[in-house]
């Protein structure tokens, strides 16, 4: 099963076009799904982010509303990531993180950073219009030749080794990735192929122009 979060970030970030099992929706984001005609299974937060008018519209149409206090130590996208992880899901989904505030942002991408080091299994990505991105662990990862052409590797918490890249325009075998280096981005996939190393955690940012 695929689970995918919409939180409420500007409407451009979204990928509307994902088409998981199912939707949560999370504060606006909420509003953001109900508006291009998805109708998430459950909607997420505290609803700060909505006027009384919205949330009543939100409510009509959803069966299942999980409100909380605006005052809480969860992010109310931490908040969703606990319900899609009920689902028992392969993959969970993240759109509408990018764009607009930073700090949502960056507290997104620490969020799958942790629960992708605790649920090896599933798959965490943030998606949006131009980019997807998900957190590597040690072993051998496929890469597919896509609709996003171009992937970048970065080193997240420390030094990622013995990095092999295979089916892309600039292989290379047993290198290590530093932290702080841009020398692993912008590679392009030629064919398929794949990206394996023994240590660290990578995070691999597949885009298209």
């Amino acid at each position: 099963m695929i689970v995918a979060i919409c939180a409420g970030g500007p409407i451009k970030e979204v990928a509307f076009s994902l088409m998981p099992d199912k939707w949560i929706g999370v504060d606006r984001g909420a509003l953001h799904l109900i508006e291009q005609n998805i109708l998430p299974h459950t909607i997420v937060g505290d609803f700060d982010s909505v006027t009384a008018a919205e949330f009543a519209r939100i409510s009509e149409v959803v069966n299942h509303v999980e409100t909380f206090q605006a005052e809480k130590n969860e992010t109310d996208t931490d908040l969703a990531l606990q319900r899609a992880l009920h689902y028992e899901p392969t993959e969970i989904w993240l759109t509408g993180v990018t764009g607009g505030r930073l700090d949502h942002y960056e507290a997104a991408l620490r969020s799958i950073y942790s629960l992708q080091k605790q649920f090896h299994s599933i798959i965490f990505k943030i998606i949006n219009s131009q980019n997807e991105m998900r957190f590597l662990l040690p072993g051998k990862h496929p890469l597919h030749k896509s609709d996003y052409p171009f992937l970048s590797f970065f080193a997240y918490g420390q030094t990622v080794r013995e990095v092999t890249l295979r089916g892309v325009k600039y292989e290379t075998t047993n290198e290590v990735i530093e932290q702080g280096t841009s020398r692993f981005t912008s590679n392009e996939i030629e064919q398929d192929g794949y990206i394996s190393f023994s240590e660290g955690i990578c995070l691999m940012i597949t885009s298209k122009d």
